[in-house]
């Protein structure tokens, strides 16, 4: 109503941008509005603005990022005072950082919604929500922190997108980023958005992802834009250019990863392991296995060599069922 009564509109609803941005931006091209978000994204970090207009003249190759402060602030503290996950995930909601039901941070959907914006400006392409692959951090051990940690990693939830000749990617996911990569230096409950430009190289956006003053930073500076006159189309470029991109097959994808398994201490359970692997293809480059729990389970954590997402996918699937394991495996990609 307000885009057809002919009045630009500000909004820092992420989720609502995400499902219905296009029929929004088509509706202020046609009122000749301004249809303004960037709060929607990393708060007060201006990374729409950023990707919008002062990475126009590149190629984007990739956009990825730290995009829940949530859950950021929930691993930093692990990694820092070695808690388990339900512990801390506790005091964030006493602290007010996570909601009663913190689903749509810990499951990876908040971020989602952010990176489904993301890959549009970025990419040109059509919002598409409904085709990012999320999954979060619910299921992650204190032990999973350390083992990172003792390979030279830091656990971060990122999204990341990648527009190719097969369509668009886009993944919520938890992944091990190595110390030497900014992101692993983004602590506490901050943003961080890397884009990567053919001409400019690597563009860091970080900065406070949420919080009244971060949030009430960027609306205002998109109403300073409307008031002077500065509209422009709201995923940079007009609706009828934006690109309905396929959606990308993720098994295709090559990497290292970062397999956890808890497992029932008895003979035979790193040979039906290794097995699984053999004969889904996956090379192992290391295998570390801790000693026994009180419960009587042993953690194994494996990393693999380079090789296709799909047969990582497969060695688990032969895996699944198997009494052998104790719990959910924990799968996470190696940040190349």
């Amino acid at each position: 109503n307000t885009l057809g009564a002919g009045k630009s509109f500000v909004t820092a609803n992420k989720a609502m941008i995400a499902h219905h941005g296009l029929e929004l931006a088509r509706a202020a091209e046609a009122a000749g509005v301004a249809l303004k978000f960037e709060a929607a994204v990393a708060g007060g970090v201006p990374v729409i603005k950023g990707l919008r207009e002062g990475a126009a003249a590149n190629a984007i190759g990739q956009v990825y990022g730290i995009l829940n402060g949530t859950c950021n602030f929930i691993l930093s503290k692990m990694e820092a005072e070695g808690r388990d996950f339900a512990e801390v995930l506790a005091e964030a909601q006493a602290l007010g950082y996570a909601e009663a039901d913190p689903s749509f941070d810990i499951d990876g959907v908040d971020a989602a919604h952010k990176l489904s914006i993301l890959a549009s400006i970025a990419f040109g392409t059509r919002p598409a929500f409904g085709d990012v692959a999320a999954s979060g951090i619910r299921h992650l051990l204190g032990a999973d922190i350390a083992e990172a940690a003792a390979l030279g990693y830091r656990v971060r939830l990122l999204g990341l997108a990648e527009a190719g000749p097969n369509g668009l990617f886009q993944r919520v996911h938890p992944h091990l980023v190595p110390l030497d990569h900014p992101l692993a230096h983004v602590t506490g409950s901050l943003n961080a958005v890397v884009a990567e430009g053919n001409f400019v190289g690597r563009l860091l956006f970080q900065g406070a992802g949420a919080g009244d003053g971060p949030t009430a930073s960027a609306v205002v500076a998109d109403l300073i834009d409307i008031a002077r006159g500065e509209y422009g189309p709201p995923f940079a470029m007009p609706v009828a250019s934006l690109a309905a991109a396929p959606k990308a097959d993720s098994g295709e994808r090559r990497g290292r990863a970062y397999l956890r398994f808890t497992v029932a201490d008895k003979v035979g359970v790193l040979a039906e392991i290794a097995a699984a692997m053999r004969d889904a293809g996956v090379s192992i480059e290391s295998l570390i296995q801790r000693g026994a729990s009180g419960e009587g389970s042993v953690l194994v954590a494996i990393v693999t060599h380079e090789g296709p997402e799909r047969a990582v996918a497969q060695a688990l699937e032969k895996l699944r069922g198997s009494q052998s394991l104790v719990g959910q495996p924990m799968w996470m990609h190696i940040l190349g």
